[in-house]
């Protein structure tokens, strides 16, 4: 949904980003990747149109939570190296991470999105999992630059779309500021 002039549009969820992700480097050949997108937030305390950094992403749909499903894939990549969130957990949530959490669906229901910040994510994106993935299976360093448009609520998708114009805008500024210090 994203469009920048200074990037390359991967498309929309995980399997889309993950295809177009996989096209571009294999044609474009780049040192490192750079992911730029909108997020919403788990935490009603985490200020809209907020910027963060991180290469840190999860991969749990709400029915993990529920335990009505089990994974035997990891679902937790962080600085393009691998380990489950079950292994370690505790030595992960202490490092005090910024965690994105990445599924084809948004998150709605408040008291879910509870369950995840206690494991330590506060933040989705349908896309970054993905993103976090390609890149180690190419060895390429990651980072996702992220703008917080929405909490997760019953109301995320009004919210999303009530923001969305003035995240675009600031991450354009975010980027080009960090353009222009790192060429000074």
């Amino acid at each position: 949904m994203e469009a920048f002039s200074f990037a390359k549009s991967i498309g929309v969820g995980l399997v889309e980003s993950a295809i177009n992700l996989t096209r571009s480097i294999l044609y474009d050949r780049p040192e490192e990747i750079t992911f730029v997108g909108t997020c919403g937030a788990y935490m009603e305390s985490i200020p809209l149109l907020e910027i963060f950094e991180t290469q840190s992403a999860t991969n749990i749909e709400l029915s993990f939570l529920q335990k009505q499903c089990y994974t035997p894939l990891n679902n937790f990549l962080t600085n393009v190296s691998c380990e489950t969130m079950t292994k370690n957990s505790n030595d992960i949530l202490s490092q005090n991470l910024k965690i994105v959490n990445s599924s084809n669906y948004i998150t709605t229901d408040s008291t879910l999105a509870k369950h995840l910040v206690k494991l330590g994510i506060t933040y989705e994106n349908m896309e970054f999992f993905s993103i976090l993935q390609v890149a180690k299976a190419f060895e390429l360093p990651v980072i996702g630059i992220f703008c917080v448009t929405n909490h997760t609520h019953s109301e995320a998708q009004k919210e999303f779309f009530a923001n969305h114009k003035a995240a675009i805008k600031r991450l354009e500024s975010y980027i080009y500021s960090k353009s222009t210090n790192f060429h000074q």
